[in-house]
């Protein structure tokens, strides 16, 4: 017996239902994609952040975590017409990575160059914590 369910629609009327009913997505995911490559002693994380000024991107660190925030302000329109429809995303994005509690602030390299970002992290960091023995009477 055939397991196939059939609905009411056809293929091609879900297609335009969804090309056209769906809202454009503008979360820091699809704003931020990012390839994380491995390489001789660390991490390259090459991150896209199209139309974003060096000057607009910050990057922080906070116990082992590194997040990338972009942020558009408002431009002054043109007074002359309006917009019919508007794509172009103005706002803010960020992403965040887990990276480790021993890489520190120092550790981290950051180029920018024709809307990617590129941060080389290392495997191991210079804020190592050194275990202690508690010794035993």
């Amino acid at each position: 017996m055939n397991n196939v369910i059939r609905s009411n629609t056809s293929l091609l009327d879900d297609f335009f239902d969804d090309f056209f009913g769906r809202p454009i997505q503008r979360n820091s995911t699809s704003c931020m994609r990012t390839d994380i490559k491995e390489i001789e002693n660390g991490y390259e994380l090459i991150i896209d952040v199209p139309g974003f000024s060096k000057e607009e991107i910050k990057i922080s660190l906070d116990k082992g975590y590194l997040t990338v925030e972009a942020e558009h302000q408002e431009e002054n329109e043109d007074k002359k017409g309006r917009f019919v429809r508007r794509e172009r995303f103005l706002g803010s994005a960020a992403r965040t990575y887990y990276v480790g509690d021993d890489i520190a602030q120092q550790d981290i390299k950051a180029a920018y160059e024709k809307g990617t970002l590129t941060l080389e992290i290392p495997k191991q960091g210079t804020n190592v914590k050194e275990k202690h023995y508690i010794a035993i009477e």
